[in-house]
């Protein structure tokens, strides 16, 4: 799988996506203005994703957008099945679940994304810090705080 790194600020043109048919993890970390939201999800949904992934300030508003625009896109009316797009959103789980859901559960079901794209909304570019934490969130995930055999009082052997 290809993962790829956006930068945009708040009001930035987008740039031009080449990667075939993808999901999108769309990291909200300003208030934008509507208009602008929209214009970078109907950018998402002519780019061909078909799977997004939004996260942070304003991600239930980012999720909306993208269903208006495919919406747009298909006047609409019907929408064929391998141009539906898929859209989550995650308000109250950290990062590093809604990374992990975008590399281990966001799936089309007619299409093969073969590429991820962090679309990260913010005042500055932090590629490093996005990726490496993209990819940690990738590897095996410790047993949850509720999940009972991870509680201090229960001994794990005993079933």
């Amino acid at each position: 799988m290809e993962l790829r790194y956006v930068h945009l600020s708040p009001e930035q043109s987008p740039p031009e996506l080449t990667c075939g048919p993808f999901r999108a993890l769309v990291v909200s970390d300003v208030t934008v203005t509507k208009e602008w939201r929209h214009r970078i999800a109907k950018w998402l949904v002519a780019s061909g994703c078909l799977y997004v992934i939004a996260w942070g300030l304003e991600c239930e508003d980012w999720h909306d957008s993208v269903d208006w625009a495919v919406l747009e896109e298909f006047d609409f009316g019907d929408i064929p099945d391998h141009k539906f797009v898929m859209t989550t959103w995650h308000a109250i789980e950290p990062l590093s679940e809604a990374m992990w859901f975008a590399g281990q559960c966001a799936f089309h079901p007619d299409v093969e994304l073969g590429a991820t794209v962090v679309l990260d909304v913010a005042p500055a570019a932090r590629e490093a810090e996005i990726m490496d934490a993209f990819l940690a969130s990738q590897e095996c995930q410790p047993a949850r705080k509720t999940d009972p055999l991870s509680a201090p009082n229960i001994d794990p052997t005993f079933r």
